[in-house]
């Protein structure tokens, strides 16, 4: 199932894990943060897992850096990555929100890495 917010197209890969592609060029403002934390609380109940595919280059204005991906029941996120920049871009999110503990991990998405994210979120949600 394929949703679509003002920024980003969401695809349900299982029912408990979402793929999150971001539209080219946006740059995720506080107001785009609330409509994905909204659209996350409709979908799941209970815990869940992201897949961010970045195959697109986009941004976060800084209040949205500091609440996106904060919901209680999010246990996992996959990010594949197509190039250096990307996976820099993920390394400095991840360690400006490091109290916030995200269990997050980095995909090539050059060496088959969306299957290898999908398959290590799956694990994770077993995992508990």
């Amino acid at each position: 199932m394929k949703y679509k917010l003002s920024f980003a197209t969401i695809n349900l890969i299982k029912d408990n894990i979402i793929e999150v592609i971001v539209d080219a060029g946006v740059e995720i403002s506080m107001e785009m943060a609330e409509e994905y934390e909204d659209f996350l609380a409709k979908l799941f109940d209970d815990d869940f897992a992201v897949l961010v595919n970045k195959i697109n280059r986009y941004d976060y204005a800084f209040e949205a850096k500091l609440t996106i991906a904060s919901h209680e029941k999010l246990k996992a996120i996959a990010v594949i990555s197509y190039d250096d920049e990307a996976t820099k871009k993920v390394d400095e999110m991840n360690k400006l929100r490091q109290l916030d503990g995200w269990n997050l991990k980095v995909f090539s998405g050059l060496n088959f890495g969306w299957q290898d994210g999908v398959d290590w979120l799956e694990q994770e949600l077993l995992a508990g």
